[in-house]
């Protein structure tokens, strides 16, 4: 279900409609609901709005106060048709009405008709020659030895092979699959088969859609180093261990890589006529990137370019219109590779894999994609595991239950009093906060604070984390761990940046704490470039930031903490989706409070982000 679009549409949009109508002449009232609310819903996540299956509740509403014209699709789509605004595709005109009766803005049209193409291009075979005697031997090496059929494949493995075959390959799992594992070796597969064939060293571009994931992708790349790296020298294999020491690690924002005018959010300094130098572009937190921004990266992409998408496409979609990823991997949709890549794998991996029934004949995108099933993070039949697994299936029933969990690991408590921590909640973030507070190292500091994290649906409100920041900084204080916190720069405060500043090289969703005391002023600490070491930034200097005792669960996506609370609203709203609570449950290692009535938790499980796009259609048909 769809946020509503009486929530959403209002006079922006209603200003957009009769700017546009003065501009063509065209003032038909139907047009003018239909650009309104097609504004509308470009600003709640949809790329376009379907006309022949619209969410219920927008027929139902009140654009700024005016009500919108009695529905009928017939009767819509003839005068939309008829309207000098609006054209199949051909001419210049602003809007576009699709075959399938999809309205969109001209700009999101042109960009899901690009991001298809490319992807669909991008999807055929681009080496279906047989893996040399040295790089069959690291693939022996790295990966676990697989099972006796495509079930119990060793899907690490599969993913790497997808990605030396193809040019696209789209790694897809829930947390702790071992999808950045799984990069690490795709890197170092691809540096030795250059290095055998006498080919210089693969470019490699490692990208993120925010600052913070591009830090946590090069801190996995890092130790994921360090992991084949053991498994080099504990099997007195040098050659391997020199292979993993020249695969990067530096990872970067994709609006960085691209170089975002300052602006403009549409314009960048590579494009199609000015690509990367990229020979092998990995980009983590697929889910993350709206339609726009997917469009524009592979717009920078040359052709012969490896692309490998990392991501969960169970998690939230992007802020931005579109919901890429899901509709990438045909989310709810069951695939299989086609008999071609079936057989393919079985030639490089004997014994391990044979062709199941009913595969394809042809091959094509669903050739690309890679499911990870193992999670290393909590086993699956933990109760963390066994309710993001039903959240996930969208069975309220199992998912409380679930919350009901003997192994500790899950447990529920009773929504928040009015304005008020309540004693759970309080009580849990005076015993984990009080490990960070009483560090007095910096990256002790650093390290301690990520253990932990109370997160919320909501921004404002009674459940908000602008209440919540400012109560638990109360109790806090109460408690005798925090002191002066009066003033705004108090020692011990937790900070999230909430914009990008690459002059200070601090980005959206970065992290630090402020260390003060009597002798030296204040100053943020955030991790540094490299293992071990921090940056200190004075407060002065700091980008748009906010305290961060508390965060959204929208700006948790990309981190991962010990122990979670999660707070939900006390009633249901269109905001609160199974994709929300699963990406809130997913963020927890060890342990998990969900604080909500089961009628509130239940309908959260139930609901679901669907967001009306073309791109589904154009990839799977």
């Amino acid at each position: 279900m769809g946020a509503s679009f009486a929530d959403f549409a209002g006079t922006l949009d209603r200003h957009l409609a009769r700017t546009l109508a003065e501009l063509s002449g065209d003032t038909d009232p139907q047009v003018l609901d239909a650009i309104a609310l097609l504004s509308a819903a470009v600003r709640s996540g949809h790329v376009c709005l379907d006309l022949l299956h619209p969410p219920a509740e927008a027929w139902q509403s009140q654009v700024a106060g005016e009500g919108v014209s009695q529905w009928n699709p017939g009767d819509w789509l003839a005068v939309l048709r008829k309207s000098r605004l609006v054209s199949a595709g051909d001419g210049d005109t602003p809007l576009v009405l699709d075959a399938a009766g999809r309205l969109y803005l001209r700009r999101y049209w042109e960009y899901e008709r690009q991001v298809a193409a490319c992807l669909k291009e991008r999807a055929r075979p681009v080496d279906d020659s047989p893996l040399s005697p040295l790089v069959r031997q690291m693939v022996h090496e790295l990966f676990a030895e697989p099972g006796t059929g495509p079930s119990q494949l060793d899907w690490q493995r599969v993913a790497a092979l997808v990605a030396l075959r193809r040019r696209l390959c789209v790694i897809t799992g829930g947390p702790g699959t071992g999808k950045t594992y799984s990069v690490a070796n795709v890197l170092a597969l691809l540096f030795a088969q250059a290095g055998e064939r006498g080919q210089r060293r693969p470019r490699v571009e490692l990208l993120a859609p925010t600052g913070k994931a591009a830090q946590r992708l090069s801190e996995a790349l890092q130790a994921n180093k360090g992991k084949i790296r053991h498994i080099a020298q504990s099997r007195g294999l040098t050659w391997l261990a020199e292979v993993v020491d020249t695969i990067p690690v530096e990872a970067k924002t994709i609006h960085r890589c691209l170089g975002a005018a300052a602006d403009s959010a549409v314009r960048f300094y590579h494009h199609r006529d000015n690509p990367l130098a990229a020979d092998v572009v990995i980009v983590d937190e697929s889910s993350m990137i709206d339609l726009s921004l997917m469009a524009h990266l592979l717009a920078a992409l040359p052709a012969h370019a490896r692309l490998v998408l990392l991501g969960d496409e169970h998690q939230l979609a992007s802020v931005e219109a579109g919901s890429v990823l899901g509709d990438i991997c045909n989310l709810g949709a069951e695939s299989t590779f086609s008999r071609a890549q079936w057989e393919w794998l079985a030639r490089e991996t004997p014994g391990s894999v044979s062709v199941p029934p009913g595969a394809p004949e042809s091959d094509g995108l669903w050739d690309c994609i890679v499911r990870l099933r193992r999670t290393f993070r909590y086993s699956a039949d933990s109760g963390i595991g066994r309710l993001a697994e039903a959240i996930c299936r969208g069975d309220p029933s199992a998912a409380w239950q679930a919350l009901q969990s003997s192994d500790g690991s899950v447990s529920v408590a009773s929504p928040l009093p009015a304005w008020q921590l309540g004693s759970h909640l309080a009580e849990s973030c005076r015993r984990n906060f009080a490990p960070y507070i009483n560090a007095t190292e910096a990256l002790d500091r650093l390290r301690e604070f990520s253990a932990f994290r109370v997160l919320s649906a909501n921004r404002s409100g009674p459940t908000g984390v602008s209440f919540l920041n400012r109560a638990i900084q109360r109790e806090l204080e109460r408690a005798g761990l925090l002191h002066n916190t009066a003033e705004r720069w108090y020692d011990a405060r937790p900070v999230l940046v909430t914009e990008n500043n690459y002059w200070v090289r601090l980005f959206n969703g970065d992290l630090g704490i402020v260390m003060a005391g009597e002798r030296r002023p204040p100053r943020v600490v955030f991790p540094g470039e490299s293992p071990g070491r921090v940056r200190e930034i004075v407060p002065g200097r700091l980008p748009e930031h906010e305290t961060a005792f508390a965060m959204t669960i929208h700006k948790s996506q990309g981190s991962e903490f010990d122990f979670v609370e999660i707070v939900l609203p006390w009633q249901g709203s269109p905001l609160l989706t199974r994709e929300l609570l699963y990406t809130a449950v997913t963020r927890a290692k060890r342990w998990v409070r969900v604080h909500a009535d089961e009628a509130t938790f239940r309908q959260a499980v139930r609901q679901r982000i669907e967001r009306s796009s073309g791109l589904r259609d154009s990839l799977w048909g």
